[in-house]
């Protein structure tokens, strides 16, 4: 029994020693993703990529898959590892992007996916942790009109599921145009604040 059980252990070493070996980012992106519903996990593999020199790239909706993935000899943040984004959101952002293209902004964001799933908890949660930055806009703006482009969203979302006339003006192909809330201009979280935030 023992002798049977040592030989298993003994070639899975092996097994996992090369590919730590000859493939760090991939089997550190497995490694990573083995551990996604886990902050202490998560948190301690992080910290053996940076041992290794190992790039971790943060969340982004543009370009994050579900779970940590290895692009270009480093780490994509997976967004199923974001604190209350749920895998569910998730797919659906994804799913929206592969089908229509990235995100250009929050407005964008808010008006495509169905924020009956990707709610307003969701949606706080990728802005702390940075992964709208890819839109350009500060965190500290971004937070400041969220509700406003929820709710924006949401109305925009309504109108293109009417049966009824549009009570709005329609642009150009029948798009439906409603005025974007503006965003307002604020001064950036310093590191220490956007710290705080992604934790």
């Amino acid at each position: 029994f023992n002798k049977s059980h040592s030989a298993a252990y003994a070639l899975i070493a092996y097994q996992t020693a090369y590919l730590k070996a000859h493939f760090p980012v991939e089997f550190m992106a497995a490694l990573l993703t083995s551990e996604i519903d886990t902050i202490d996990g998560v948190v301690k593999f992080i910290n053996e990529c940076r041992a290794h020199s190992i790039e971790v790239l943060p969340p982004d909706i543009n370009e994050s898959s579900t779970v940590f993935t290895a692009v270009d000899s480093r780490i994509r943040f997976g967004l199923a590892a974001v604190k209350n984004v749920g895998e569910a959101a998730v797919n659906l952002i994804i799913g929206e992007r592969e089908a229509n293209g990235p995100f250009s902004s929050i407005f964008d964001f808010c008006q495509r996916v169905d924020l009956t799933k990707v709610n307003k908890r969701v949606l706080e949660s990728l802005v702390r942790c940075g992964a709208l930055d890819s839109t350009g806009i500060y965190r500290s703006r971004l937070m400041a009109v969220l509700e406003e482009a929820l709710d924006w969203g949401q109305r925009i979302q309504r109108e293109k599921n009417s049966a009824q006339m549009s009570l709005f003006d329609s642009g150009a192909g029948g798009d439906i145009v409603i005025n974007q809330p503006a965003i307002p201009s604020l001064d950036e979280w310093d590191d220490r604040e956007k710290l705080q935030q992604e934790k």
